[in-house]
């Protein structure tokens, strides 16, 4: 199976701890956070990377070269941003051919320390288009919260008051052919355009856990990370 990496942010939040880098770059530890994300890889049945770029990508390709862990990785270029719906559908052509059915996705600036080849089972139990990973918060205020019904997402609640629940974990299992197929502008957010519309009729398959999670991309989070993900990953 092969994997899409969305490793376009700008990381502008970061303006003041990274200044020049793309925010997947930013060094967690001395090691570009991007890494930690590939290092997870191989041991998942995942055989090659595509690289969903734009700000300063050269910097990433310049680190990574062709390929990682014995993984090779290719790169998917976005001229001009085209949201995380389009960013991935823009990979899925760039990937190349062989392994024409699904593809695991991932946030690249989100590090949840998930059993990703359970994730992928799950979907392929499943059998749905698109399997989400959830996970479990004491507060969902800050994401909004999932709803799900048995092992089925049925709503996103965007404007989700405080409280306990479900929030969007940032990593998937998506078949291809599926999302190629959908009738959709070429910049589209995922989950706002595509998911939470269509999800009472879509169900996407919802896999929950309790993982570790940090998102690098806010500072106070991007300062804790130097420290809790070498521990989680050690």
């Amino acid at each position: 199976m092969k994997a899409i990496v969305l490793a376009g942010g700008l990381g502008t939040r970061l303006r003041d701890r990274v200044s020049d880098l793309p925010k997947p770059m930013a060094p967690v530890a001395g090691r570009p956070f991007l890494e930690y994300l590939l290092d997870r890889l191989p041991a998942s049945g995942i055989d090659a990377v595509v690289l969903s770029v734009g700000y300063r990508w050269q910097a990433i390709e310049a680190h990574f070269g062709s390929s990682f862990r014995g993984m090779p990785i290719r790169y998917a270029i976005e001229a001009q941003p085209l949201g995380t719906g389009g960013a991935i559908r823009h990979a899925i052509r760039e990937a190349g051919p062989g392994d024409e059915g699904a593809l695991l996705v991932l946030n690249g600036d989100t590090f949840l320390d998930v059993d990703l080849a359970a994730v992928i089972s799950c979907h392929r139990r499943e059998g749905r288009p698109i399997t989400l990973t959830l996970r479990r918060v004491d507060d969902v205020e800050r994401y909004g919260a999932v709803r799900m019904q048995g092992e089925r997402v049925i709503a996103f609640a965007e404007k989700s008051g405080p409280g306990p629940g479900l929030v969007n974990g940032g990593i998937y299992v998506i078949e291809r052919d599926w999302l190629l197929g959908l009738d959709l502008p070429e910049t589209f957010s995922l989950e706002r355009d595509l998911l939470q519309p269509s999800c009472p009729t879509l169900q996407p398959a919802g896999y929950v856990t309790d993982a570790r999670f940090i998102d690098i991309g806010i500072p106070e989070d991007f300062d804790r990370a130097q420290t809790l993900i070498p521990a989680w990953t050690a």
